[in-house]
Parts: structure tokens; sequence; C-alpha cells
């Protein structure tokens, strides 16, 4: 019963403000207490993180908060980057969403095992979840740590999240396994996600949902090269050949330089929602920050059947 009511409170907070989509956190798990001057200092759990932050050029303030940062993360110039701890990170450190349990770690990269403003995504799929009766068969590509997968299960999807680092896979086996879900249909599949929806349009396959959050950039298990402007038109025309006679969402988000929501939403409405009819939205993700500033945070294209 208290999942249940998680998921309907979830759902409740769910919403598309126009063209942006801002993500909502319980104070006591996330906060992005300011940004300015290329950083962002964010509270997760108890723990205050200073990192990288291009879209932050603005003027930090108040400057006195940054002294408050726990870790600091800088990058070098030809390498991956390094933290300075003033304190070590919580042993079992995670933040929750609703009934969902994140664990978080200081990566070589700067990452920490969570993009926040997906938030505002996984609001907009409760709302969507919720309103369909049967469970539906989902496909999750660049699926990371899992938090969009973990609120898909939460509604009883099955869900094939695809993932090329075997490291990240298991980071998202952890997730599934603190929120209850070790049991949910999650089909954990390591491979490079273009190969993978060629070799299920061999198969036969189709899938009633498609999420996609593409790097710029990056590698599949086997060398394969990922480069967004070259392969994100030909990757959206295959996911269209595997969309099923009860096709219900596609979502797109992504934070490559150069493409606006309208050029991205362009893609969408070419290669895949063509003929389909539905309900197209796309705009910018916000993180809301306590400094009174709106942290732009990718942009993101949602596409609803009617």
């Amino acid at each position: 019963m208290a999942k249940r009511s998680s998921r309907k409170r979830l759902a409740e907070r769910s919403h598309v403000g126009g063209e942006e989509l801002v993500a909502l956190w319980d104070p006591s798990q996330y906060r992005l207490l300011d940004c300015g001057e290329r950083r962002r200092l964010e509270w997760l759990a108890g723990y205050v993180v200073d990192r990288p932050c291009p879209g932050a050029s603005w003027p930090k303030n108040p400057r006195e908060l940054w002294d408050e940062a726990d870790a600091i993360f800088r990058r070098i110039p030809g390498k991956e980057g390094s933290w300075e701890f003033r304190r070590p990170p919580p042993e079992d450190w995670a933040v929750a969403w609703g009934s969902l349990s994140l664990h978080l770690r200081c990566t070589p990269f700067g990452h920490l095992g969570l993009f926040p403003e997906q938030a505002a995504i996984w609001q907009w799929l409760c709302g969507v979840l919720s309103r369909k009766d049967e469970p539906l068969r989902v496909l999750n590509l660049f699926a990371y740590t899992g938090g969009t997968s973990l609120v898909a299960a939460l509604y009883g999807a099955e869900i094939f999240h695809v993932d090329a680092a075997k490291n990240i896979l298991g980071w998202a086996r952890k997730n599934a396994e603190r929120s209850g879900l070790s049991g949910a249909k999650i089909h954990w599949i390591c491979e490079d996600a273009v190969r993978f929806v060629e070799r299920e349009i061999r198969r036969g396959r189709s899938y009633d949902g498609f999420i996609l959050d593409p790097p710029s950039y990056g590698h599949g298990p086997e060398g394969e090269i990922w480069q967004f402007r070259r392969d994100l038109p030909r990757l959206v025309d295959l996911c269209a050949r595997l969309a099923s006679a009860n096709l219900r969402f596609f979502i797109l988000t992504a934070h490559t330089a150069g493409y606006s929501p309208a050029r991205l939403a362009a893609v969408v409405s070419q290669h895949f929602v063509a003929g389909k009819g539905g309900e197209l939205k796309a705009g910018e993700l916000f993180l809301p920050g306590e400094s009174g500033r709106k942290l732009p945070s990718g942009i993101y294209v949602c596409w609803l059947s009617c």
C-alpha cells in the first residue's frame, strides 16, 4: 500500500510546463544550492559537492556557500579529472526519489551516478504510465544507472535496459535491489545501442515505449563509436521500425551543444512520429536553484500517442 501511495503522489506532481520541464526533488534528498562561473554546488543527502557546469556562465551568489563544499571536482586538460575531499562521502551514499533509492559515488569523470534533471522526465513518465492499465514493453537506450528504468518498473513495465558499460549495468542492478525492484521485469543488456536495435529489428521484436538519453560522443563495448550529430537520426528511425501496435510514448533527452528544442523535435517528428499522430512536446530541462536561478540542464522531446 505504501508503494501505491508513493506512485500516486509522483504521478500527481508530473507536469509539462509549456516549453519547460522542471525537476522536482524532496529537499531532504537533493538541492541545487547555487550555480555560476561554470560550476554547480549541490547538496545530496547531507553531502555537498562542487563540480563543473558549463551552462552556468553567471556569477556565483552567495559566494560563502561554496566554502561549505565537502568534495570539489576539477577537470585536468587531457585527463579525466581529480576530486579534492574535505571529508569523504558517506559509506552508503544514496538519494531517494519516491520509493527509489539511488546509490552515489564520485567517479573520475565528475559524475555521481545521478543526473538530477532527469527527475523531470521521471515525473512525466509517472503521469503517462499511471494512465495505462496494461503493462508496457519499454526500450531504454543509453540507460546509465537505471533511474528511468526503475520508474517504469514501478508500474509493471517490462524494460530492456541497454548500456555499453558493464560497471554501469552493475550499478543499475544495485539501484534496483536497493529500491525493492530486484524481481522486476528488467533485462540488463550490455551492448552498443545501435547494434542492439538493429538486432531487435531482425528478430521481429516490438516495443510500446522508447527512452533515449544519448551522449554527444561514446564507445560501445566492442569499440563502436557513437556520434550524436551523425548517428541520432538513424537511431530514431530504427526505433520507429520497432514500434508496436500498442505504441504509447517516445522520450529523447540530450545535452549536445548546437541543438535547440525545435531542432531536436524536428528529428523526432521526421524519423519517428511521421504518420502516427499524437502529441509532441519539446523544450528545456531545468533544475530550480535555492539561489533563485533555474539551471538549464539539457533539452527534451516527449511524444505521447492519442
